[in-house]
């Protein structure tokens, strides 16, 4: 399928917002965009995360000279657009073209079917439109999102070592784990709002690893909570998720709130433990 990328001089980038000022829970996040519900849905089997070509293939020399390695992040939108899943991603002014990327991605069986590169005081930002081969939709699968996001992460580290460091990944996928230890305690943050008269809004803050993003799909169903739609940020060291979900379609109430957040603090503060300790 062609790909449509945006060509000449970099535009500004357009729906992106500054941050809130203040300490409000929601500083520093956009504004979600009313989009048609696309429930996330654990079905895929265990997806192996394609491995990046050689970095020669694409990048041209696009790496700055500048000694100070910009925050990495990785946005996985689900709500701008109702017919595509919207990927963002950003190194500073760092980033190429990507086309290695979207190589990558057709190896998961998706399409990117629009492309584009704008420019704000944040550096350059790649956005990727892409949908399931299979279907023509956007992606509804928490586990082939992952796989979407591990796979970009995979292809920066892979072109931009220098970024290693800087994401929680980079122990996983770089060549030199973070320098920083976020202390997992301190970095969760989860919050529930009502948002309108059949769903509400949870925003959940920690420290980044691979599988997350399946994990809270999969403690939120638990509950018998139904994730409508949201968007999934990787920040450097960490993961910032926004999710509108409802409870028989009526936003949660303050009781069922208590629970989801009381199941995902638990889940996100608990130390890791080898089933085999056991």
């Amino acid at each position: 399928m062609a790909v449509a990328v945006a060509a000449g001089t970099l535009r500004t980038c357009s729906g992106v917002f500054p941050a809130a000022s203040g300490n409000h829970p929601l500083a520093g996040w956009r504004p979600l965009a009313p989009a048609a519900p696309a429930k996330l849905r654990l079905l895929s089997p265990a997806l192996r995360v394609p491995r990046a070509a050689s970095p020669a293939a694409v990048e041209n020399g696009s790496s700055s000279n500048s000694n100070t390695v910009p925050t990495p992040k990785v946005i996985i939108d689900q709500d701008s657009d109702p017919d595509a899943t919207i990927v963002e991603v950003t190194l500073g002014d760092r980033l190429g073209d990507l086309l290695d990327t979207m190589s990558a991605l057709r190896n998961l069986g998706l399409n990117v079917v629009k492309a584009s590169v704008c420019l704000d005081s944040s550096g350059k930002h790649n956005k990727f439109a892409i949908t399931k081969s299979s279907t023509g939709r956007k992606i509804d699968d928490p586990e082939l999102l992952e796989a979407v996001r591990l796979t970009i992460i995979n292809n920066m580290l892979e072109y931009h070592p220098e970024a290693s460091s800087q994401l929680a990944m980079g122990a996983t996928f770089g060549l030199e784990p973070p320098t920083e230890v976020v202390d997992v305690d301190i970095a969760t943050h989860i919050e529930i709002y009502d948002d309108g008269p059949e769903r509400s809004l949870l925003v959940v803050e920690s420290a980044d690893r691979p599988g997350l993003l399946v994990d809270l799909v999969k403690i939120i169903a638990d509950i018998n909570i139904t994730v409508q739609s949201g968007e999934f940020d990787t920040e450097g060291l960490l993961a910032k998720a926004k999710f509108h979900v409802s409870y028989r379609g009526k936003p949660l109430i303050k009781a069922l709130q208590q629970v989801l957040a009381n199941s995902l603090r638990y889940f996100l503060r608990r130390p890791t433990t080898e089933d085999a300790s056991f």
